[in-house]
């Protein structure tokens, strides 16, 4: 019997144990399997048992039974959340594409975002939130040590790939997976005391560089950059921190054989690369389709004939790509031509709303010694992931991805663990030990 499917089948049932007595643990449990898929590494019984919808009924259960559970705040950042979500609902009544394919994706998204907010309600305190953290963040993290193993094994002359079967199955999603935790994984050696583990972090952070690299992404490696850069400026320490993690970067890139380098050079000279070109053909298809249905766009899944018919660009310079309708290759794009002007708009106005929130949230934990040690870094560390995500997803269609909006969640649970120790010293409870939050099995209520 295969030792992987007897570990995964293992760890799933072990938590699943645990489930109602911690109920963050059906959250971590959704985390592991979501982000980092471990039952596709199987080879046998495990590989076709339904793992995430176990584990999603499990957490349906807490939620509906459990009085171990928060309600989300309506604010700013849930509301406009949730007008996003509607908004995508709306533009599928109008979808262009053929039967099937846009319930068929209605329904995909709608799940990840279900259970997202079935975790949120679930993780309660800092410790759990931290916890949290952890698992989203090395569920991805064992795919860059993996990869940068491989990488310099192999000298970066084969390309690394992403977790198959997955959203960041590609080497190019993986890549920008990848600069996505890598904050993360900074926030963890900072804020954990180990020397062992401090120091493994450290390797790991080397590793997924040289993972990034492999993967040959030339997305990944312009996110990459703009992470080095924003890392070292939100860290402890910004000089140190970005001429530190920037060497290392060129170091790695030294690294690579001159085949990558000949890639990477293509970025530059994107007129004579066709892959470059067919995502000005794509973008220009979907600005199109933007333009003529403003309001609701082509609706999800717009890589169909009947989207190209209508709104590719003519000219015999695009003659190579017509015949075969193609993915959005940007997160702006992808929302633009699927949700139109609004779906777009309310995509940027969320976001910026997530980023105010991590600055007010940072700003105001300082002043609670159990919060200030850990809850301010990792609102600016969930800062710098956002403009990795920015970066590279700018080349992919990514913007129903899971991992990202886990982003979201942290900061959202920041900011409630906020308002708890806040309000502690007014109801007259006594504040929790450092970095482990405030404990309370009440539904927060109020607007924060």
């Amino acid at each position: 019997m295969p030792i992987r499917d007897i570990a995964v089948t293992l760890v799933v049932s072990l938590g699943l144990m645990y489930v109602f007595k911690h109920p963050a643990v059906a959250a971590y449990l959704w985390a592991w399997i979501s982000v980092m898929t471990p039952q596709t590494m199987t080879y046998g019984f495990a590989l076709g048992f339904p793992f995430a919808q176990v584990v999603a009924v499990a957490a349906l259960l807490v939620v509906a039974f459990t009085a171990k559970k928060q309600l989300l705040p309506l604010n700013s950042l849930t509301g406009l959340w949730l007008a996003l979500l509607v908004w995508m609902s709306v533009t599928s009544l109008f979808s262009m594409a053929p039967d099937g394919w846009t319930s068929e994706r209605w329904i995909f998204v709608m799940k990840i975002q279900l259970m997202l907010f079935v975790s949120l309600m679930l993780v309660r305190t800092g410790q759990e939130l931290r916890i949290l953290v952890y698992v989203v963040t090395l569920s991805l993290a064992y795919f860059g040590v993996k990869g940068g193993y491989f990488t310099i094994a192999t000298g970066g002359g084969a390309r690394v790939w992403g977790p198959g079967n997955s959203l960041l199955g590609g080497n190019n999603e993986l890549a920008v997976g990848l600069v996505i935790i890598l904050p993360f994984v900074y926030w963890m050696r900072q804020t954990l005391d180990n020397k062992w583990i401090k120091r493994g972090l450290l390797a790991t952070m080397v590793l997924c560089v040289f993972s990034i690299l492999g993967s040959q992404s030339r997305g990944g490696l312009l996110a990459l950059l703009v992470v080095g850069l924003f890392l070292g400026v939100k860290s402890a320490y910004p000089v140190r921190m970005t001429v530190g993690l920037l060497a290392l970067v060129a170091a790695a890139i030294a690294f690579m054989p001159s085949t990558w380098n000949q890639r990477m050079d293509t970025i530059a000279e994107y007129k004579d690369d066709s892959s470059a070109m067919s995502r000005i053909y794509i973008w220009r298809t979907l600005t199109n389709a933007a333009l003529s249905r403003p309001l609701v766009g082509a609706g999800f899944r717009a890589d169909n004939m009947t989207v190209f018919n209508a709104y590719a660009p003519q000219g015999i310079e695009w003659d190579g790509f017509r015949g075969r309708p193609l993915v959005a290759h940007s997160i702006y794009f992808q929302m633009l031509g699927e949700h139109g002007f609004v779906g777009l708009a309310l995509y940027f106005a969320f976001w910026g709303t997530v980023w105010r929130r991590a600055t007010s949230t940072a700003k105001r934990a300082m002043a609670f010694a159990e919060l200030s040690n850990w809850l301010p870094l990792l609102m600016r560390m969930s800062q710098v992931s956002l403009l990795g995500f920015a970066a590279g997803g700018a080349f992919l269609s990514l913007a129903y991805l899971d991992l990202t909006y886990y982003i979201a969640g942290f900061v959202l649970l920041g900011s409630m663990l906020l308002a708890k120790t806040q309000l502690a010293p007014i109801a007259g409870t006594a504040t929790a030990a450092p970095g482990a939050g405030v404990q309370s099995s009440q539904p927060l209520l109020q607007k924060v």
